[in-house]
């Protein structure tokens, strides 16, 4: 896409990622509609489809055309990355968002054609707002992000999978003990914003594609990798093991899982 389109698309979704912040905010001071998905671990709330609602109306304006893969169903069935593609997730962390009314995010991801073009993850309680891509480079709240120092795994903290370290799932366990220590937080748009500002050297854990979305794009742009555990590129359509760190903390993390 033209740089000049890429620009104004970016504009705009930036707005559209902050109103949906507000709307939330405001949706946190009413009851909520709770619900299982799968187990008493995987909750959906009445926020979770409105916000996706709001999201894809809003795509949907920006680019009609377009097909949209969303986390609650209410967008399309995606089964191939060809043209122009958004990938949401209304509420990344929605255990937290139920239970601490923190430590959650919204994310969505652009693609044309399977090449990353636009990320956005809105940190909601800090109002901390991610955005980008390649063409543009990475904005934190409109600042320019440089990119993290490619430290090694040895010298960070490591975002951890609470079930992959319990289990010791493609050996975390030993993964964690050669870093400085494990920081778990039950979203991966909030620990993929860490490793974006530095503050973490990698995140590994089971996710799927509205999970890392948004931030491959942002990560890739600021020079990390976004990786499965056998060092291949991520299936955007599919949900595996998956690793965002430095160059130097993945080769690190490979040799190990």
């Amino acid at each position: 896409m033209q740089t000049n389109v890429v620009k104004q698309l970016n504009d705009a979704m930036q707005t559209v990622m902050q109103t949906a912040r507000e709307q939330v905010l405001a949706k946190m001071g009413n009851k909520l509609t709770v619900a299982e998905k799968t187990s008493r671990r995987d909750l959906v709330t009445n926020v979770d489809h409105s916000n996706e609602d709001f999201l894809i109306s809003k795509i949907r304006q920006l680019d009609p055309t377009a097909h949209i893969l969303a986390e609650e169903g209410t967008g399309d069935r995606v089964t191939s990355m060809a043209g122009h593609v958004w990938i949401v997730d209304p509420i990344d962390g929605t255990m937290n968002f139920v239970h601490q009314r923190n430590h959650f995010a919204m994310m969505v991801g652009f693609y044309v054609d399977g090449e990353p073009t636009l990320g956005y993850i809105c940190d909601v309680m800090a109002n901390k707002l991610y955005a980008g891509g390649p063409q543009l480079g990475v904005t934190l709240n409109g600042e320019p992000m440089k990119s993290p120092a490619d430290a090694d795994l040895a010298d960070g903290l490591f975002g951890a999978s609470a079930p992959l370290l319990i289990q010791d799932r493609f050996n975390m366990q030993a993964v964690v003990a050669a870093s400085l220590g494990p920081r778990i937080m039950g979203s991966a748009g909030i620990q993929i914003s860490q490793v974006l500002a530095g503050e973490l050297i990698a995140y590994l854990s089971y996710l799927r594609p509205w999970d890392f979305a948004a931030g491959r794009v942002l990560a890739e742009t600021l020079g990390l990798v976004v990786t499965t555990l056998d060092g291949s590129p991520v299936d955007m359509l599919s949900s595996g093991a998956v690793l965002i760190a430095t160059k130097r903390a993945q080769r690190s993390i490979l040799a190990i899982v």
